[in-house]
């Protein structure tokens, strides 16, 4: 089960394994403060996706069809292996972004509930 938290949000027990999928890491806080037990910065979108969205040059719709797929070419091993925790319990894809509906966090979470068995 997966479910998207932003990292100034307080831990819970519920959060599971806590992964951080942002290319940068979140401003504000210290490395040591970040309770994770992980940051998997390849399964952020790319720096020029990013760019072209916090620019406007391409709108939400335009960005979640790009970085789909750029997901779909990386190795599956990179993700896989999270779906696999997943199956076995709470993985919560932590983020940055203040639009806590229209994110690429969000957009992650659907491409990897889809590869659940």
């Amino acid at each position: 089960m997966f479910q998207c938290k932003r990292v100034y949000q307080d831990v819970e027990k519920s959060d599971g394994y806590r992964v951080l999928v942002d290319r940068l890491w979140p401003r504000g806080i210290k490395k040591a403060d970040l309770k994770l037990d992980e940051w998997l910065k390849v399964l952020a979108p790319s720096a020029d996706l990013r760019r072209q969205l916090h620019a406007e040059q391409i709108d939400f719709s335009g960005f979640r069809q790009a970085y789909l797929q750029q997901l779909e070419r990386l190795d599956p091993a990179i993700w896989q292996r999270i779906v696999e925790t997943a199956a076995r319990g709470r993985v919560t894809l932590l983020y940055a972004s203040r639009d806590q509906q229209h994110n690429h966090a969000r957009v992650l979470q659907q491409f990897l509930e889809g590869r659940q068995s």
